[in-house]
């Protein structure tokens, strides 16, 4: 699917990002245009600014979508879920080990059926579209159709996906079981025929979790990380108690769980890492050291009875964090919903998260965990026109709420605590809308 290539105008209340507000001020962190305009040209912001400022500066009549009174931000980003787990999402009654072996290896033996990944593939990233996330960071299952069925369907509809097949040769149901060399094969051909970021997709090397890759299939993903070190890594981490202790059984020489995978040199500044639940405080700092990224997945912590990811001490001991959905571990493809259970983690914890934190975590913060901060996350000449629209009336009991919001805090916050998909009006993909053809 091409990018738009007609000029347009896209109006509305437009906020973005410029830097980190846990970091500083946060008036100078973001900008807001309360009668906003964003002009999209193939696909890409070539002008933002005020709508009078702008629609002076074309000098010919455009085409102009009215968005007012709705809020205009860049498209969400979610940065750990499992593409396979979609129909899994809400699997009653178990913690992270026995959900795995109850439900979701079940669920991703049928990916070995070429239509039913292109089936799912396609749902998912509706799913996406419905909830305002442009961009996402997917695991697929431990079959090569999976991952292609995934990059086939985001490239139909031109949306900037990260993903790739799992890797795990043990400890699985052996449907699901690759071999380290089939895993690095697999994987190699998929980077080649998929790793294209012209095209919008970006490949993660994805060994699921040490307890299910032998000591050979982490050398073999070391070898992939060696060979392609322009692609992602994504994997597990101290999600579980008894996960760790069963990791760390598995690889005795390790201190600690992250030690595993800082032996075969998988901690990178394009790591990610899923949880990060519990962990110490040298962990954390080797996480700091080497420039990963913790994925804080709060609907999921909570379902699966998790734990709390401690924010603010990632953050003290400069360690990068992002924020995700994991579905289907998490509970919602939402980001909003999402957020409003990070509020909840936080403030558990003594910790405060502000409404401009939490979109910026959505958005830029996001972008910059992943190193795409010039092409999305945020609304700037140049960027990708990914956008989403909210509407925080979308609901009768938030219609009621806005009507005593007196500042664009209030209404963030009344978004993030009681929206969901009916609050995304509209998702616009590399400038083209999407959600309104769904």
């Amino acid at each position: 699917m091409s990018a738009q290539t007609t000029p347009h105008l896209i109006r509305g209340r437009i906020l973005t990002f410029l830097e980190n507000p846990f970091q500083q001020n946060a008036a100078s962190a973001y900008r807001f245009y309360e009668d906003g305009a964003l002009l999209i040209a193939n696909g890409k912001i070539a002008d933002i600014g005020s709508f009078d400022d702008v629609k002076a500066r074309i000098g010919a009549d455009v085409a102009v979508t009215d968005h007012r009174p709705h809020l205009i931000m860049p498209g969400f980003i979610d940065t750990h879920l499992h593409f396979p787990q979609t129909q899994a999402i809400a699997s009653y009654g178990a913690q992270l080990l026995e959900w795995l072996n109850t439900y979701v290896f079940v669920e991703e033996q049928k990916f070995e059926n070429a239509a039913h990944a292109d089936f799912i593939a396609g749902r998912f990233l509706d799913e996406l579209i419905r909830n305002g996330t442009t961009t996402a960071v997917a695991y697929c299952s431990v079959h090569k159709q999976s991952a292609q069925s995934m990059f086939a369907a985001a490239r139909q509809r031109n949306m900037l996906m990260v993903g790739g097949k799992v890797m795990m040769d043990r400890n699985a149901p052996e449907a699901l079981r690759d071999t380290p060399q089939s895993g690095y094969d697999d994987s190699k051909a998929l980077i080649e025929a998929w790793h294209k970021p012209d095209q919008r997709n970006y490949y993660a090397i994805s060994p699921r979790f040490a307890i299910t890759s032998t000591p050979e299939q982490l050398e073999m993903s070391k070898a992939l990380v060696q060979e392609f070190p322009d692609c992602y890594v994504q994997t597990h981490l101290s999600e579980n108690h008894d996960e760790i202790a069963f990791a760390t059984s598995l690889y005795p020489s390790a201190q600690h769980y992250i030690d595993i995978y800082a032996h075969y040199e998988l901690l990178t500044p394009k790591t990610i890492l899923g949880h990060c639940i519990h962990m110490c405080d040298r962990e954390v700092s080797l996480m700091a050291e080497r420039g990963a990224v913790a994925a804080f997945c709060p609907t999921s912590n909570l379902f699966l009875g998790s734990g709390l990811f401690d924010h603010d001490r990632f953050a003290k001991l400069g360690a990068r964090i992002s924020v995700a959905t994991d579905v289907g571990g998490g509970s919602s493809f939402s980001m909003l919903e999402t957020m409003s259970e990070a509020y909840k983690i936080m403030a558990l914890q003594g910790q405060k998260l502000s409404p401009l934190q939490s979109y910026y975590m959505l958005t830029l913060g996001n972008a910059r965990a992943l190193g795409l901060q010039d092409k999305i996350g945020s609304l700037h000449v140049g960027a990708d026109a990914d956008i989403v629209v909210l509407d925080a009336r979308a609901k009768p009991a938030m219609d009621l709420r806005m009507d005593v919001a007196e500042t664009l805090e209030d209404e963030l916050f009344i978004l993030q605590t009681m929206g969901d998909d009916r609050c995304v009006r509209e998702v616009y993909i590399a400038g083209k809308a999407m959600k309104s053809a769904l």
